[in-house]
């Protein structure tokens, strides 16, 4: 059975992803505020803003963490569909980790 993977865009701009069997449903589960305790919760209304589905329950969930460890750059060019813009991100991340680490080695 395929998953979704999805980004919301909240009313403070934050984002939210999650993965789910049932996108509609779960949508409007945010949207509604099903879950007093989600983190959508108080930051309603919500937009989808990306979504991708695939095929197994393990391979959305590795999405889903991977995605909710990116920076807030990587997941807005993950929106707008800019994979280079993602590229270059990760190898100014890369670039500025690694100064890092020559400064606090000395």
């Amino acid at each position: 059975m395929p998953y979704a993977i999805y980004i919301l865009k909240c009313s403070d701009g934050s984002y939210y992803t999650g993965s789910t069997k049932d996108l509609d449903g779960r949508i409007l589960e945010h949207q509604t505020g099903a879950y007093s305790d989600s983190y959508t919760f108080n930051r309603r209304p919500v937009q989808l803003v990306w979504s991708e589905v695939v095929e197994t329950y393990p391979e959305a969930f590795q999405w889903e963490r991977r995605i909710k460890g990116w920076s807030r750059a990587k997941k807005e060019a993950l929106i707008h569909g800019d994979i280079d813009g993602i590229h270059e991100i990760v190898k100014s991340e890369r670039k500025q980790r690694e100064e890092i680490k020559k400064k606090s080695s000395r």
